[in-house]
């Protein structure tokens, strides 16, 4: 497998957020760092607080949590391991999810309830403001133009410097950006999960960062002598890593966030910023997927 020891995040390029965040493209999701289920507290703490600390030194500038993992599990470690943060460390978190078990999620979009979680977010995380706030999925029950001017309020206010969006489409993207600047979208999307395949493109257009959540996932493209085998075994290194790569060149407007909760996972995965894939090898990966 490659190795992380001669390798950073830098190798995956800068992209910058909101045209004034300059961030490493290969980021860091914290969701991992909880209990089983993204429930309670981790297992191994140290083991988590190892991580985090170890992706900072690997170059990583995004870290990318939410107030719903753990709950709050996630942003209090991430302040108790880091905080003061480091002055190039961009830290985006997201509100509007409310959990009531392992496993469960609800979206709650309601004005009154983003600020309070907003302001439970900035305590955590012991911030003055929070970079990248992100609305983490539509209220069904609230008018989605409500939420978002919400949103738009906390950064006229200075609570937040820019907004992103999560698990949207592409008019609901248009219809924020009436609203608010909106900077980045959270959609799932991996090389067997092509859904946002749209909200991709449209982000690639409009200069607005993609930030693809469930970024590891390769399925039966991973099985011994498949087109992704066969590309990880020539470069020396594990699907997963070629998953990463992949979305690293699929547009460079693409932030992936691996999670994990292991040191040398994490390393395995910030290696993969430095595999290059060819234009065939990106071209046999889409034609084994379709």
């Amino acid at each position: 497998m490659a190795t992380s020891d001669n390798h950073s995040a830098q190798a995956s390029g800068i992209f910058r957020i909101g045209d004034d965040l300059p961030v490493q493209r290969l980021g860091f999701g914290a969701m991992r760092l909880t209990g089983k289920g993204i429930w309670g507290e981790p297992a191994d703490v140290e083991a988590c607080r190892a991580t985090l600390r170890r992706a900072v030194e690997l170059g990583v500038t995004l870290i990318d949590t939410a107030d719903s993992y753990g709950p709050e599990v996630s942003e209090n470690l991430i302040a108790a391991t880091l905080a003061p943060f480091p002055s190039d460390v961009v830290i985006a978190t997201k509100g509007g999810l409310v959990r009531s078990g392992p496993d469960k999620w609800d979206a709650i979009g309601r004005p009154e309830y983003l600020r309070a979680a907003l302001e439970g977010s900035l305590r955590r995380l012991k911030l003055d403001h929070i970079d990248l706030y992100q609305f983490h999925r539509p209220d069904p029950r609230t008018p989605f133009e409500e939420s978002v001017g919400a949103f738009a309020a906390f950064r006229q206010e200075g609570k937040i410097r820019h907004v992103g969006l999560s698990n949207v489409t592409v008019a609901e993207i248009e219809t924020a950006r009436r609203i608010v600047p909106i900077v980045t979208v959270q959609n799932r999307y991996n090389l067997t999960d092509r859904a946002s395949e749209d909200v991709l493109d449209y982000c690639t257009r409009e200069g607005i960062g993609f930030i693809p959540w469930f970024p590891l996932a390769t399925g039966n493209l991973a099985k011994p002598g498949s087109v992704l085998d066969q590309i990880a075994q020539r470069l020396q290194a594990a699907p997963s890593q070629v998953a990463l790569a992949w979305l690293l060149h699929r547009s460079p407007i693409v932030l992936p966030i691996p999670g994990t909760a292991s040191v040398s996972h994490l390393e395995e995965n910030i290696a993969a910023a430095a595999l290059k894939l060819s234009d065939a090898d990106m071209a046999a990966l889409a034609q084994a997927v379709a």
